[in-house]
């Protein structure tokens, strides 16, 4: 099944293994098997209904943490397909990679990190890890998914602009990880950068003559190619994704581009050559400049708009008045997430449980259990 792969790409038969040993698929490689897991996993159905930028409920046609995922994946399978690498562990990796965030987005992380200060903090790439090792519940005879050595890597070392886990010793072995993983890594900003400003576009917290204010090279090539400040209407909304979708295509071309450039220098002639080495997946520095520019316009103008910091507090106060509740009464939380609190044999152990349940809700969940705690008027028997 994998005979078609570059050399350097990793493959299932030269897989480092699982940590706890299964028969093997007869029809299914083992990343394939990954694939499955996570796919049909309730921390990916879950995603659906957690907050990309904007909170789900504002509206419908917003993104999610689910959909900027399959942009995620969708975008790394056409450079992993290019580059000769496995797509089966690109897609495992980037449908597993944001399992952990919590609702509300960045700032529900924030504050779930702040109220776990004192035993660890949080940290959603950790969450997603501790989501397929442990928290997940699907079979007999060991905790969590029980990935392959290779996918676990690619959420260990999940890097981005955002994202800046600490490795564990079990993946420090390695200057750096596998193709397919550092793919993973830029597809995930080049998603989020191309398609949140797509939604800030759409819901006007952006406009087209803010872009122009900016100077950001790339980003005016292409706006004055399809003359977005010319046109009105729904012409100006059919041009307005295909300025998005011109953005991803040259973002990704020159992603191709440039690591193709970097292993005909390094000749890596096995997955483990890649990880000897730097990083090979990259931009080049102009456009890479053009993108620095772009993420800092939309923390400026999107991430720090109102209306978005308002929705923030919103969920970080739902987040910590939740959390100050269960702290000051366990007996609130469904009887299995009771049993285990009980179970915890520190005050920091308590405190993980319901970090874990705080950050597996969905950001309707949240909502809805905030209101049947402290709505007066609002039924409780769904808390059962």
């Amino acid at each position: 099944m994998e005979k078609h792969l570059r050399p350097y790409a990793c493959t299932s038969s030269t897989s480092k293994g699982r940590r706890y040993s299964e028969n093997e698929d007869k029809f299914r490689t083992a990343f394939q098997r990954d694939r499955d897991r996570i796919l049909y996993s309730t921390a990916f159905r879950r995603m659906q209904y957690k907050t990309q930028v904007y909170v789900t409920h504002e509206a419908d046609f917003y993104r999610t943490r689910l959909t900027h995922t399959l942009e995620v994946m969708q975008h790394a399978r056409t450079i992993a397909r290019v580059l000769g690498v496995n797509e089966d562990l690109v897609e495992a990796i980037s449908l597993a990679h944001d399992l952990g965030h919590a609702p509300f987005g960045h700032g529900g992380e924030e504050e779930l990190n702040l109220l776990m200060k004192s035993h660890g903090g949080f940290d959603h790439n950790d969450q997603s890890m501790r989501i397929v090792d442990l928290l997940e519940k699907r079979y007999l005879h060991f905790p969590g998914l029980n990935l392959c050595y290779e996918t676990r890597e690619g959420l260990a070392r999940h890097t981005t602009y955002y994202d800046h886990p600490i490795i564990k010793d079990e993946f420090k072995v390695h200057k750096s990880p596998a193709l397919e993983t550092q793919i993973v890594n830029w597809a995930d900003p080049v998603a989020f950068c191309t398609h949140d400003l797509d939604d800030a576009l759409n819901v006007g917290l952006i406009s087209v003559a803010d872009l122009f204010e900016e100077e950001i090279k790339v980003v005016d090539k292409h706006l004055e190619k399809l003359e977005l400040q010319k046109v009105r209407g729904n012409e100006f909304e059919i041009r307005k994704k295909l300025f998005i979708r011109n953005l991803i295509e040259e973002l990704t071309i020159n992603i191709i581009n440039y690591t193709e450039k970097e292993l005909k220098e390094n000749k890596p002639q096995c997955s483990d050559d890649i990880r000897s080495l730097h990083p090979v997946v990259s931009i080049d520095p102009e456009l890479k400049d053009d993108f620095d520019k772009l993420r800092k316009v939309l923390y400026a103008r999107v991430y720090q708009h109102p209306n978005v910091l308002i929705m923030v507090e919103k969920g970080k106060k739902i987040i910590r008045e939740l959390f100050e509740a269960f702290i000051n009464k366990p007996q609130l939380l469904p009887w299995v997430t009771q049993q285990k609190y009980k179970e915890g044999t520190t005050d920091g152990a308590k405190k993980k449980v319901i970090c874990d349940y705080l950050s597996g809700m969905t950001d309707r969940f949240a909502m809805e259990t905030y209101n049947r705690l402290f709505e007066p008027n609002e039924k409780t028997m769904q808390m059962l």
